[in-house]
């Protein structure tokens, strides 16, 4: 094998030395980070929607025989997917893994505690909320009602808020990673619109939302609220704004998950109904 030219390696060092000062002091810096990140979570919601449209083209045979609106909702919701995959992630990390908000150690109240990481990441899921509320207004309302719009008003002035401010970014991390749900929501839509809505898939999809719900929309926010409990004292510490923030936006999308929650559950005894149905249909046959 030939060996790399001193003057390429030189080279390759020196890009990935500036790549890393780009990353440092621009783009992960406190005065820019914020609206970098911001930014960054448009452009990735644009990517990703030209790239779902380039992708489903070539592999899905029946995104070709889609209207318009299915199109734009088809790949809309892989930009949701994308996001979802990202903030719930970083959320499961800051939440259970990550000594920023558990460590008693480090200077300064719970409820105050942010990093650049921390900051990055909220700013592009506000990327993502305005993206999508705008596309959401756009279409309105075929990409979704008055409850979807709501929500992400609700979400997307909770999350400028925490990142702005630095306030209570653990308990918007709390909330953020119900997004978990949302790659299961958007896949049964997919198997619906691919006529896959008498599969095997289908039905097991049903299930793992329902319980995926149970445990990220309705559990976690319990135990969200638990924690605010505990840590009252340092919640009524926070901002006026912030710390109604805290108890109104988390009840009220706890509302409307109780809401979707009551609706996951009709659709999928009314899915279990239909399939004992046909399996008797088909016992009788034989």
């Amino acid at each position: 094998m030939a060996a790399v030219p001193k003057q390429t390696t030189m080279a390759i060092k020196s890009y990935k030395n500036q790549a890393q000062m780009l990353v440092k002091n621009y783009l992960l810096a406190d005065p820019f980070a914020p609206y970098t990140s911001i930014l960054g979570g448009i452009l990735a919601c644009k990517v990703v929607y030209d790239l779902s449209d380039l992708i489903s083209c070539f592999y899905i045979k029946t995104y070709p025989s889609l209207t318009k609106i299915q199109r734009v909702d088809w790949n809309n919701r892989g930009i949701s997917t994308t996001h979802a995959i990202f903030v719930s992630a970083l959320s499961l990390y800051f939440v259970f893994w990550s000594d920023l908000f558990s460590d008693p150690h480090l200077t300064g109240l719970m409820v105050f505690r942010s990093s650049q990481l921390s900051t990055f990441g909220l700013g592009v899921s506000l990327g993502y909320f305005f993206s999508d509320l705008a596309m959401t207004l756009w279409q309105y309302p075929a990409l979704g009602g008055i409850e979807y719009v709501i929500h992400h008003l609700l979400s997307g002035t909770a999350v400028a808020y925490s990142m702005f401010t630095g306030e209570a970014q653990l308990y918007t991390y709390m909330v953020v990673i119900s997004e978990v749900t949302t790659p299961e929501i958007h896949l049964r839509w997919y198997l619906d619109t691919a006529g896959m809505k008498r599969s095997t898939a289908y039905l097991i999809n049903g299930v793992v939302i329902f319980i995926g719900w149970l445990i990220a929309r309705v559990l976690l926010f319990g135990y969200m609220f638990y924690h605010v409990y505990l840590h009252y004292d340092q919640v009524i510490k926070m901002h006026a704004f912030g710390f109604v923030l805290v108890f109104g936006v988390p009840s009220a999308l706890g509302i409307l998950n109780l809401i979707w929650f009551g609706k996951i559950i009709k659709g999928l005894a009314k899915t279990l109904a239909k399939r004992r149905s046909r399996t008797k249909e088909l016992d009788s046959e034989n």
